[in-house]
């Protein structure tokens, strides 16, 4: 696994469990009534969209022609298991806290609806579909590129500023199918095809890529000033800031030495990401009651909803059944492979 890559799936998937620390730290204790802090919550948005345009780049990296023996089957194992696990869990929390919805609904809305925080999964799955009908057919990203950019800020148009009762109706269901985050699909896929030839341009102009990202940082504070102020990853405004943030983490990855905690957060990514979420209903309401102040109290939140979820999840793993659960923990660790060889690096199952 090429170093950078566990880089940045470390870097997003911290950025997602601080960003619902603060989510779960203002519904227990309140919002601050300051737009920096709701400010800084949008920014974090970024992380799911990196998470999936990621799992795009190391795809098309790893199979630029086609896929490898048993793709689908392991993908299924290790991803999509996962995802029903916490589809159910996530079910039975809900009636813990709640106890006023049908577990049986609330099951089904999570698997087949992506009813809860895993609905990410939804969509990556959509991708490996993308990808193997792009690599089938060869359909050539000359064409696929500007549609896919026309079709997602369509889509997302749409999803942001329609008055039409049947989007405001069922916004949570429009934002799963591909067309809304196509352009992520086609720029993951240009990335990981050409990755050698794009890491070297991003870090012969790497203050220029650095500019880039806070000139996209800008762009979205200043729609936020002017009153786009929804909190979520579906913003057309955000696009340029995943991708150039993706690319900074990925040039400047290289100055940042090989980690043990990098590798293993990495490699527990997926399980953090659907596990967190369910400790920090639990553990919201302690930290927030133990600490003064809403800055301790969402830090105190992120470590502690940290900590947890990988203690949790290496216990989990040591069963035969746990790779089900938490998906794939056992990868090889991270190495530094020669530039030459980017185009070729076979790693274990990607997220």
């Amino acid at each position: 696994m090429i170093k950078e890559w566990n880089l940045l799936r470390f870097v997003a998937c911290l950025s997602i469990v601080l960003l619902h620390s603060t989510t779960q730290t203002g519904l227990v204790a309140g919002f601050p009534q300051t737009e920096y802090y709701n400010l800084a919550r949008l920014l974090l948005c970024y992380a799911t969209p990196t998470f999936i345009v990621l799992s795009e780049i190391i795809l098309a990296n790893r199979y630029p022609d086609r896929l490898g023996k048993g793709f689908f089957s392991k993908r299924i194992k290790w991803i999509f298991f996962p995802f029903v696990s916490f589809a159910i869990i996530d079910a039975l929390v809900t009636f813990n806290l709640s106890g006023n919805i049908q577990i049986k609904d609330k099951v089904l809305d999570n698997v087949l609806f992506g009813m809860f925080e895993g609905y990410f999964v939804l969509i990556i799955l959509q991708f490996y579909i993308l990808h193997y009908l792009v690599i089938k057919f060869n359909i050539s990203m000359k064409v696929l590129l500007p549609i896919s950019y026309i079709v997602m800020f369509a889509h997302l148009h749409l999803l942001n500023y329609s008055d039409l009762a049947f989007i405001q109706d069922n916004r949570h269901y429009l934002k799963l199918p591909f067309t809304a985050w196509f352009g992520y699909f086609t720029t993951g896929y240009l990335i990981g095809r050409h990755y050698k030839k794009i890491i070297e341009f991003s870090r012969k102009y790497k203050w220029h890529i650095l500019t880039g990202v806070l000139l996209s940082l800008y762009f979205v504070a200043m729609n936020y000033k002017f009153g786009f102020t929804s909190v979520n990853s579906k913003r057309f405004d955000l696009f340029p800031f995943v991708i150039l943030c993706s690319l900074a983490i990925l040039t400047f990855g290289k100055f940042v030495p090989n980690s043990k905690i990098i590798n293993t957060i990495s490699n527990y990514s997926l399980g953090i990401y659907l596990l967190h979420w369910q400790v920090q209903r639990y553990v919201g309401p302690y930290t927030a009651n133990f600490f003064e102040h809403t800055s301790t109290r969402v830090i105190g939140l992120f470590f502690v909803s940290l900590i947890l979820s990988m203690l949790i999840i290496k216990s989990v793993s040591l069963f035969p059944f746990g790779g089900y659960i938490v998906g794939n923990t056992r990868r090889k660790k991270s190495i530094r492979v020669p530039e030459a060889q980017y185009a070729s690096v076979h790693s274990t199952v990607s997220r």
